[in-house]
């Protein structure tokens, strides 16, 4: 029997502010739904057979807006093609960074978690408000993410 092999694909979407416009939360469903169109749009209806069944946004954090998305291996390009192709999604603008890209859950993990800790140093970094609290958020979201499974 052969394994079902996926890439995961880490992407931290960073929010645009235009006057006028307010800021949204992202979701899981609202990221789905734009890389769905967004590959519809790009590559047609080909891509989004090659890509559709096996698309899913497995992770979000609304905090740092990062993302894990696990596709399957042989048409990973065209959904991160897709992913850098995107520029808004509910009418908010964003820029996607592709942050890492890996074969396993586990190392798209362990990746999370270190650009999870160096976007919390940034933050701590320009505030001047106690570590407790940056260190409960990184606790909290490093046990989120470790409890994904595949």
């Amino acid at each position: 029997m052969v394994r079902f092999k996926n890439r995961w694909i880490l992407v931290e979407f960073l929010p645009l502010p235009f006057p006028n416009q307010q800021s949204t939360t992202l979701n899981s469903k609202q990221i789905y739904a734009a890389l769905k169109q967004s590959i519809i749009v790009n590559f047609g209806d080909a891509g989004w057979g090659a890509v559709g069944s096996s698309l899913n946004v497995k992770y979000f954090s609304p905090a740092t807006n990062i993302c894990i998305v696990r596709v399957a291996r042989d048409p990973h390009r065209i959904a991160w093609g897709a992913v850098t192709y995107l520029s808004s999604i509910e009418g908010q603008k964003y820029i996607p960074n592709v942050v890492h890209v890996s074969g396993t859950i586990k190392h798209a993990q362990l990746a999370a978690i270190k650009h999870n800790r160096e976007v919390v140093a940034r933050y701590r970094a320009r505030s001047n408000v106690g570590s407790n609290s940056y260190e409960e958020y990184l606790a909290k979201s490093t046990a989120e993410i470790e409890s994904l499974q595949d």
